[in-house]
């Protein structure tokens, strides 16, 4: 990679990224695949934290549709977002890369407790991923990715998606749906696009950290994305 335009940033990764050309679970080709572009992003001089959603294993959301209390289908879908960052390290190690997991809901037989000091320490020298979204219901993973950039002072938020950036209408469904190249916070949420969900957005804006939207999909796409030569959005303050 060129010099980065970055020294720390927030990559967030959806459950579903690791799940590859499978319906559900993991893909082992594909979290290689990942774990290997995370490396050549960090070998880059960049420091990376990663959130990683559990939507692969359980959307808590969805589960409390089927009677199961909210809280508890939110902490089921916590405990899968680390089962995604073990998986994920040990990835991220079998490649030669250097990862640590840390997990919002203490689990120390399995990783690390989050702390915000720790965690600035790690990133010195590791890939830290971050698991178990803000350790609270009601809340996504992707309100734990805006949350952690603001507290670890990240420089930037990378949302991996499964297409190429932001959309002025769903582009699975529209045709003729246009990407949109650039956008400030305040349009986003005027044309009520779906960036992140609200909670994360208002945190994202009031830190003033811009937002990357790109497809996890293609070859090296964080990378590319993280030194701006990828196809993506980008959201700004």
């Amino acid at each position: 990679m060129s010099k980065p335009a970055y020294r720390r940033v927030m990559i967030k990764v959806s459950g579903e990224a690791l799940m590859g050309t499978e319906t559900y679970g993991l893909h082992a080709p594909t979290i290689g695949k990942i774990a290997a572009d995370l490396i050549e992003v960090r070998k880059s001089g960049v420091e990376v934290a990663v959130v990683v959603g559990g939507g692969n294993l359980i959307r808590g959301a969805m589960l409390a549709e089927t009677g199961i209390k909210r809280a508890t289908a939110d902490q089921m879908g916590m405990l899968a977002t680390v089962m995604n960052a073990l998986a994920l390290e040990n990835a991220i190690e079998a490649a030669g890369g250097s990862a640590r997991a840390m997990s919002a809901v203490a689990m120390p037989s399995l990783c690390e407790a989050y702390a915000r000091q720790t965690a600035l320490k790690h990133l010195k020298d590791h890939i830290v991923l971050l698991a178990g979204g803000t350790g609270q219901p009601y809340f996504t993973t992707d309100t734990g990715a805006a949350l952690r950039a603001a507290e670890l002072e990240c420089e930037a938020i990378f949302k991996a998606t499964n297409v190429d950036g932001v959309y002025d209408a769903d582009p699975r469904t529209h045709r003729n749906a246009k990407r949109l190249d650039k956008l400030t916070h305040d349009e986003a949420l005027a044309k009520d696009l779906k960036v992140m969900d609200a909670a994360a957005f208002a945190l994202a804006r009031e830190a003033r950290l811009p937002i990357i939207v790109f497809s996890i999909r293609e070859k090296n796409a964080i990378a590319d994305a993280v030194r701006g030569t990828g196809r993506s959005t980008l959201v700004e303050p």
